[in-house]
């Protein structure tokens, strides 16, 4: 298969190429080479910007291309129109927070998040999911019949650009008492970048269209096991002390920021976004590896690159809004005192 995959070079990306190299296929990378440019000195690479510089696409086919950078419905739709007799399936990676509604576990034909204006391209927080929608659609309108989308939830694992995951294994890791959010029975829904990776060019081998949730694993894991896990992998001898989700609220605690994984039961509009059905994914082939591969093979990928900041859009680091220690240490203070 000759495969063509829009970015590849920073997360989800590089494990498609791995991927796809692994099983055999000739792989197209395109993007502006601004990020890891020296990897995979064995394919193709075409440099462009998908905003108004998609020349280098004109004159290639191939079998699918895999959408891993597309944010925006106008760069999508200018894409997928230009390759739309260039190849035979489009796949779009999009993301569950296409979902209008989290109050109850979604599937992939619950009601989609709409904009409040559809002439915005900036993404944040509230546009994300909207913006998602609309460039699932332009892919389709652009190409019938042909479009593979895919909605992850928080994908994982080694060179992950943000610290979602990395904080936990960092963390408990280091040892010590570890502040423990909400209810350990909460569950929690997560990827191996390599899982979906793998999942996503055996789907575009098979030329398989459609829509599917890709998330996981295929049983329930709570934030328990999960910490648990950490903690055997890491052989730190950490202590969880699992704090109550009121307290941390009233005490300003940012869910998913400051305790990344943390979404209060009590959200009347997030309460169930870690809960996304995954059975049509499993049905169709998705596989997962155990969590503790993908612990420890995070844990010795954050060992190499210690110190070294978490590469964000175009290059530029991210902020680490996570936990800092002396917080962490005054909140769990005063929950004993008040224990």
């Amino acid at each position: 298969m000759k495969l063509l995959i829009l970015g590849g070079t920073l997360f989800l990306g590089r494990h498609l190429v791995e991927a796809a190299l692994a099983r055999g296929h000739e792989v197209t990378i395109f993007n502006r080479g601004r990020r890891n440019p020296e990897l995979f000195p064995e394919v193709e690479k075409l440099r462009g910007d998908r905003d108004g510089g998609l020349d280098a696409l004109r004159g290639g086919s191939w079998d699918a291309v895999v959408d891993t950078s597309g944010y925006v419905p106008r760069l999508v739709r200018a894409s997928a129109e230009l390759l739309a007799d260039k190849v035979g399936l489009y796949v779009f990676v999009s993301s569950v927070s296409a979902y209008a509604d989290f109050s109850r576990p979604v599937h992939e034909d619950a009601p989609l998040a709409a904009a409040a204006d559809e002439t915005v391209e900036e993404v944040t927080g509230e546009t994300y999911g909207p913006l998602k929608v609309l460039s699932e659609r332009a892919a389709e309108a652009a190409m019938p019949g042909r479009v593979l989308v895919v909605r992850p939830g928080l994908i994982v694992g080694p060179h992950d650009p943000t610290v979602r995951f990395s904080y936990w294994t960092a963390r408990v890791a280091r040892g010590g008492e570890v502040l423990a959010p909400g209810n350990p029975a909460r569950q929690i829904q997560i990827i191996d970048a390599r899982d979906l990776a793998g999942w996503t060019v055996r789907m575009a081998e098979a030329g398989r269209a459609g829509v599917y949730n890709a998330s996981g694993p295929d049983y329930t894991l709570t934030m328990g096991r999960f910490l648990e896990e950490c903690r055997a992998a890491s052989r730190s001898g950490a202590r969880l002390t699992w704090v109550g989700e009121e307290f941390l609220l009233e005490r300003g605690a940012e869910p998913w920021g400051e305790l990344p994984l943390w979404i209060p039961e009590s959200s009347e509009t997030h309460g169930h976004f870690l809960r996304a059905s995954v059975e049509r994914a499993v049905a169709a082939g998705l596989t997962f590896r155990p969590l503790a591969e993908t612990i420890r093979d995070t844990l010795a990928w954050q060992r190499e690159n210690e110190g070294r900041p978490a590469p964000g859009k175009d290059g530029v680091p991210q902020p680490d809004v996570t936990l800092k220690p002396e917080r962490e240490r005054e909140l769990l203070a005063e929950w004993h005192r008040r224990q």
